[in-house]
């Protein structure tokens, strides 16, 4: 007898309709096989379903066992084919009849003892469901939650095949997974972390609001132990809460991958991924024979950070550069090209010298003026001429670490910054941006009218300090970002002047 099952295959972040088909004829000599362009794993699924059917009650049909996984074409990965699969032996057996699983899409690996054990992408699977109307969706009870945020599908979660068997048999009754979209948001997006916690470092602060409030790319430059990590680490907590399209966008990359906790439902807050330095190009943009999510695509809505930036890989660094021009990724194999998205804001820190100590008053630095170029150089001007942001991070003194004084909360600076979001998204509506870090020349050209001091200022900046084209049109960009957290239309003075203070290296960083 044959029996269809619908399932779906993940290629990428996108899940894609897979027909299972299930043969099981009498003649010939006991034999089971799988075809469909499957793995490894989806091949050793004919092992875990005999033991999974045995292990519940249910007798394994010593016959030709033929399984297809249709579009043939499509290359089928992972384990979660075990249930639908075991679902069309047990329809073709007449355990259950085929009427009764029509319009169900199926996904879950199965144990030796029947038990239904979680999968990736089941959040996309649900909204391939829903964009096919299918009647339900069926996944693993570990799942259940991260696909029912998806409205328009019926969801229902299991714990076992003889469970399902049973559901589907009629004999006993499941009631859909339901979540409520606005209390999840509220309970997942609380940051353990508060500017509040940092002393000091008042400048840097106001660097970071500018940086956060344009989508601004970052540098910190300071000696060690000054604060920077500790300042990276809290710039999610300033920018504006996650929107739930930006939440499911960012849920859908690590639940492909298998970096959604289970039970969890979204993402709410914005990610904060910090890599160590002797990561691969490949682990840091994504790839392989079937290409994976990197670490810019697992930071999308979030934040990237770089530390120790010159230890990086030059060809590491590099790879960066697309993804911080386009927002996406685009990885090509000969199987598949699958594009990513990456809209990242970059926040990187480094020494001013290799021993860590140039222009500290504390401690002496041992390097010479050979090393420290060599160092600086590690980092290429393509890379740096997409960071807008360039600032100092000294060492905190003893009074401001000692002192007990209130430090403005984390809260407070989000505030200031969803008023000047606001009113870039209006500035930008009809050309598909969302900051004033991505203007092109033409946004420049109408938005950064400066008034005839800042014109002043910035000409006189340019010839004292030997700022470059490129510094010139940055400077523009962040002055356009002070001007609207300050509710002003026009740049003024005041603005470029503080613009001017955020070149570092521009200016010739001692």
């Amino acid at each position: 007898m044959l029996s269809r099952i619908l399932s779906a295959s993940l290629i990428g972040i996108d899940a894609h309709a897979v027909e299972v088909e299930v043969d099981i004829t009498s003649k010939g000599l006991p034999h089971f096989s799988t075809v469909g362009l499957p793995d490894a794993a989806v091949k050793e699924s004919k092992d875990r379903v005999r033991a999974a059917l045995k292990n519940t009650g249910f007798n394994f049909p010593l016959k030709q066992i033929t399984v297809n996984l249709a579009p043939a074409d499509i290359k089928k990965e992972g384990s979660a084919f075990d249930l639908p699969i075991a679902i069309g032996i047990t329809v073709a057996e007449g355990i259950i009849e085929p009427d009764a699983v029509k319009g169900y899409l199926l996904s879950g690996e199965l144990s030796l003892d029947g038990r239904i054990k979680p999968v990736k992408g089941a959040l996309s699977m649900a909204i391939k469901a829903r964009d096919d109307k299918v009647k339900g969706l069926i996944l693993p009870q570990q799942n259940a939650k991260e696909a029912a945020v998806v409205d328009g599908i019926t969801v229902y979660g299991f714990e076992s095949l003889p469970e399902l068997i049973e559901f589907f048999r009629g004999i006993r009754a499941i009631e859909p997974v339901y979540v409520d979209i606005s209390s999840v948001m509220k309970e997942s997006s609380v940051y353990q972390d508060d500017f509040s916690d940092v002393k000091g470092q008042e400048h840097v602060k106001r660097a970071l609001e500018v940086a956060a409030s344009g989508g601004h790319n970052m540098l910190m430059i300071g000696p060690p132990g000054s604060g920077k990590t500790m300042l990276a680490k809290r710039i999610p907590t300033i920018l504006p809460e996650m929107t739930f399209e930006e939440a499911l966008q960012t849920t859908r990359i690590h639940s492909a991958t298998g970096l959604l906790n289970h039970g969890q439902s979204l993402v709410a807050t914005r990610p904060f991924r910090s890599p160590h330095h002797t990561l691969s190009d490949v682990a840091m943009v994504g790839g392989g024979t079937v290409p994976k999510p990197g670490e810019v695509s697992l930071t999308h809505n979030g934040i990237l950070f770089l530390d120790e930036l010159p230890e990086f890989k030059r060809n590491v660094l590099e790879v960066l550069r697309q993804p911080l021009e386009d927002g996406s990724v685009t990885i090509s194999r000969a199987l598949t090209s699958i594009t990513y998205p990456a809209s990242i804001m970059l926040v990187c820190a480094m020494n001013p010298c290799p021993c860590g100590y140039l222009g500290d008053s504390r401690h002496q630095c041992s390097c010479s003026p050979s090393q420290i170029h060599r160092y600086r150089q590690r980092v290429s001007g393509p890379l740096l001429d997409r960071i807008d942001i360039h600032v100092e991070v000294p060492a905190v003194p003893y009074k401001d670490l000692s002192q007990d004084y209130s430090v403005e909360p984390s809260k407070d600076i989000r505030a200031r910054l969803r008023d000047s979001k606001k009113i870039q998204i209006e500035r930008f509506n009809k050309d598909n941006i969302y900051s004033n870090a991505r203007m092109r020349s033409k946004h420049i050209k109408k938005y950064c009218v400066l008034q005839p001091e800042a014109q002043t200022i910035i000409e006189s900046a340019m010839h004292k300090l030997g700022l470059s084209a490129r510094a010139y049109t940055r400077i523009l960009k962040v002055s356009r970002t002070i001007a609207d957290l300050a509710e002003s239309e026009q740049i003024n003075a005041e603005h470029i002047s503080e613009a001017i203070q955020y070149r570092t290296l521009d200016r010739g960083m001692v």
